[in-house]
């Protein structure tokens, strides 16, 4: 290699001032030598990806100083990246104006550079002669197979394998495990590299003492309490991950941090030590939305994430809806919930929540007043469940009159949520199925109330520019009779939460003589495709379709209704604006065209 090694010790003291005024680099070029055509065409697209001096030219800077200054830490970059793709005979020249640039005095720097060359000879491409790493917790460990005799010898694969290594014994409890020998030989006339690795795996571990260091609003006992710290038992990453991300759940600290005391204790316990930065303790927060015929809907938050100093979240929502709407009057509803964490061990939750809400919907209105208590338990990292019992009563007027309902209810929900991002998911899936028994109070019918809400999506393309997206929401009244259930518990179909093209709750069921009320059966069905034009902006193509029966389950003969329409997508830093444009494609509920604009997809 041509000056790499002085180049390497020019390039950090490269900071001499030049004189001069400093003009345009003019011309930036990389030529590159591989044994084939194709390596020719794949390294110097890779190579100048990657160099440094493609950065600066993108930057537009022209300084001379900085411009030999990048140069000379190209050497190195460039050197790598040959290593990188298994290339171990690589020749490298970097020609400024003509000049190597480790050629150039420091204290005689060029007033201008117009012309940058970058000349590579990669050589030919190593294979693996040996590739061993030992010792291994398990012959199973899945050290990558490309780290095997014949394979192409990249280093970025060397580093995988001990990745692995140190990963795998790190995991089965040896917290200290490293590297303990290193003999990598390449062999240029047979371009050959043998890479033998040794890992000490040091003691079994076990967790001692979380120690907290740095002061917080949330009391130290309860910082101990949510984290769960699992002193005593066998090391594991996946413990120490669980523990920071149950601090982070709480929303009370903007970062947590857990580091590994250098030294084993006595016995070869681990301390750690835990660093929190407390969160703002007061967050507000608003929204929008509006279509044609539901009208607008605005709602806001006010957020308090430490109540108590014990990283209780207590938060108060407020929303008024149906502003506008040609359907029905305006909807208002406020409620408010306390989430205590650790109330039972580090997975356990408890709340309480209320609410009080008004609805002036079409087939009916409705005052209601409801309160419930419970816990959630977090299962796994991506499952959790949610048991809780509560009081609800509404005083409704729809078509068949005036009447109350008074319920003793035990809400029990199941999510399970694999999404790779809540507002804009891209890959994974996920369920949420809800089921709420409840007995009925003062003559009020008992029975059940269950509701599912199941969504896919399927990224494709380099990037995912492209997401197919999918729902299916199901829902069903079981044990009272359709007259004997509150309207607000029923199921309609219609506007932007269901079917989008068709009117707000347009679907329901038919009692005769211009009587309608919801019904007990309900299945709606979307899909999207999504495409991303621009890094802000992306289309949309969707169709829903929605289900009513008066019985707990649809089948053939139920109602139908559906809907079709295109979109946009403008990305914000708080998730894509939406704007939905449909129109109706089955049923008679509605005709026209509704639009849609919201915060967040569709689903």
């Amino acid at each position: 290699m041509k000056s790499t090694l002085s180049g390497l010790a020019a390039a950090g003291t490269a900071f001499i001032l030049s004189g001069g005024p400093a003009v345009a680099l003019d011309d930036v070029s990389y030529n590159v030598r591989a044994p084939s055509e194709d390596q020719r065409t794949e390294m110097r697209d890779y190579l100048r990806d990657i160099s440094l001096i493609s950065e600066a030219e993108n930057d537009g800077r022209t300084d001379p100083q900085d411009l030999v200054a990048t140069s000379l830490a190209d050497y190195t970059q460039l050197l790598e990246g040959l290593y990188s793709r298994g290339y171990y005979s690589g020749v490298i020249s970097i020609l400024i104006d003509g000049r190597e640039a480790s050629g150039i005095p420091l204290l005689d720097l060029p007033s201008n550079i117009s012309q940058i060359r970058v000349e590579v000879q990669t050589g030919p491409q190593f294979r693996f002669s040996r590739a061993d790493i030992a010792p291994l917790p398990s012959s199973r460990t899945p050290i990558p197979e490309q780290y095997a005799v014949g394979e192409i010898a990249e280093s970025t694969v060397i580093e995988d394998a001990v990745d692995v290594a140190i990963t795998a014994w790190r995991e089965d409890g040896n917290a200290k495990a490293q590297v303990s020998s290193e003999r990598v030989i390449a062999n240029h006339p047979d371009a050959r590299l043998s890479s033998e690795i040794g890992i000490a795996p040091g003691p079994n571990v076990t967790f001692g003492d979380m120690v907290v260091t740095t002061p917080s609003y949330v009391r130290e006992s309860a910082i101990r309490r949510i984290a769960g710290f699992p002193r005593g038992q066998e090391f594991a990453p996946s413990e120490v991950d669980a523990v920071l991300k149950r601090l982070r759940d709480t929303g009370a600290f903007s970062s947590v941090t857990l580091t590994e005391d250098e030294a084993l204790g006595p016995g070869d316990t681990l301390d750690m030590s835990l660093a929190v930065s407390d969160q703002l303790p007061r967050r507000i927060g608003f929204g929008a939305e509006i279509s044609t015929q539901e009208g607008a809907a605005l709602t806001a938050f006010w957020l308090h994430r430490n109540l108590f100093g014990g990283a209780e979240r207590f938060r108060v929502d407020g929303s008024v809806s149906n502003i506008g709407s040609s359907e029905s009057g305006m909807d208002y509803s406020l409620s408010s919930r306390l989430d205590i964490p650790a109330i039972y061990g580090p997975r356990t939750d408890g709340y309480v929540q209320g609410s009080l809400a008004f609805e002036d919907e079409p087939t009916y209105e409705s005052t209601r007043a409801e309160i419930a208590f419970g816990a959630t338990r977090e299962l796994t990292d991506d499952l959790e469940v949610d048991l809780g019992i509560g009081l609800r009563y509404s005083d409704v007027i729809d078509d068949l009159g005036e009447r109350e309902f008074f319920l003793l209810t035990f809400p029990t929900g199941l999510t399970f949520d694999r999404r790779s991002d809540e507002l804009n998911p891209r890959q994974g899936y996920y369920v949420d199925v809800d089921a709420t028994p409840y007995v009925g109070l003062n003559d009020t019918q008992s029975g059940a109330r269950i509701f599912a809400d199941a969504r896919y999506y399927l990224g494709f393309g380099d990037g995912d520019p492209n997401v197919l997206a999918a729902r299916v929401q199901l829902g069903s009244i079981v044990g009272s009779e359709l007259e004997e259930t509150a309207p607000d518990y029923l199921f309609y179909s219609g506007g932007g939460g269901t079917v989008r093209g068709q009117p707000y709750q347009s679907l329901n069921v038919d009692l005769g003589d211009g009587d309608e009320t919801g019904g007990r059966g309900f299945l709606a069905a979307s899909l999207e495709y999504r495409r991303d034009i621009t890094d802000a902006l992306g289309l949309v193509a969707f169709y829903d379709a929605g289900f009513i029966d008066r019985d707990s389950f649809i089948d053939g003969d139920s109602e139908f209704h559906a809907g079709a329409g295109v979109g946009l997508r403008y990305q914000t830093g708080i998730g894509p604006i939406r704007f939905d444009v449909a129109g109706p494609t089955g049923g008679d509920t509605g005709d026209g065209v509704q639009f849609y604009i919201g915060i967040g997809q569709a689903f």
